[in-house]
């Protein structure tokens, strides 16, 4: 099956011939990487800024943290700390906004404000989420996690992770293509970090061509996390930039679409290298 190469934001398109960076914006008090630098409107947009400037093609806005270990966050706070932002961006920048929620009201509040995606870790598990984004117009990343961000670390187990983590992917896909969405608003991410071990995390890593193969673009998040430090021997997270650039560079190769970063520019700089030299 060939990959699609326009992604449907909510009636924008989205080329997807190369990749398309989405810069992380963190509203939390508590992101594992930058929590509480951008929690207010004015510095969450003055990031948004330089991340669009850099070349970011979608900016991600996410009210609660998602860490490994992270408490849930009440619906009415990160509605709070999310729709403010969504609105400002939207009247000040031309570029794809997209929620990285996993409640419904959260959803459905954001595509109201303005954005065109829908970012779920939960993979549209939660009672009325496969609703909210068949209902509306934005593209849709459906991600794997095993258990709760509060507990997913704890004994991550798989029989076999990168067939069932494609199982569950390309079966929450099909549930949205039976609901009317269509196939050029669709999105996949594996999931790494959430709910996986390191091994589950190299596995998955390594079929990267086998899972951009399913069908829909791929999205990957590496960027930071501990898959990162652990691999280059327990670097902590303020010294994975050049693992995490690395390792974006890769997935690309690997035949993911949409690259999801914290450091755009960087992450940009070699991408513009890697199709300069045509390495």
């Amino acid at each position: 099956m060939t990959e699609e190469r326009v992604l449907d934001c909510a009636g924008r398109s989205l080329p997807l011939d190369g990749p398309v960076v989405m810069g992380v914006l963190n509203v939390t008090p508590d992101s594992f990487s930058d929590g509480g630098r951008h929690a207010g409107v004015e510095a969450a947009l003055a990031h948004a800024r330089a991340m669009v400037a850099s070349g970011a093609g979608i900016i991600d806005v996410g009210g609660e943290s998602t860490r490994p270990g992270a408490e849930p966050v009440p619906l009415q706070h990160e509605l709070d700390r999310v729709i403010p932002v969504l609105e400002r961006l939207r009247a000040e920048l031309d570029v794809v906004l997209s929620i990285d929620t996993s409640k419904p009201e959260v959803m459905q509040a954001a595509l109201d404000a303005g954005a065109e995606m829908i970012n779920d870790v939960n993979g549209l598990r939660a009672p009325g989420a496969m609703q909210v984004a068949a209902s509306g117009t934005a593209a849709v990343c459906v991600m794997h996690m095993q258990g709760q961000p509060r507990s997913m670390q704890e004994q991550p187990h798989y029989s076999d992770v990168v067939a069932e983590v494609s199982d569950f992917l390309t079966g929450q896909a099909e549930a949205l293509l039976s609901r009317g969405v269509a196939r050029e608003r669709i999105v996949l991410d594996p999931g790494f970090g959430f709910g996986k071990t390191q091994e589950h995390n190299l596995a998955l890593f390594r079929s990267l061509p086998g899972l951009a193969g399913l069908g829909y673009p791929l999205l990957v998040g590496v960027s930071r996390k501990s898959m990162i430090g652990n691999a280059l021997g327990g670097r902590p997270v303020t010294e994975r930039l050049v693992g995490s650039v690395t390792a974006a560079l890769l997935a690309a190769r690997a035949g993911a679409r949409i690259l999801r970063v914290h450091d755009v520019r960087e992450t940009m700089d070699a991408l513009t290298i890697q199709r300069v030299l045509g390495a």
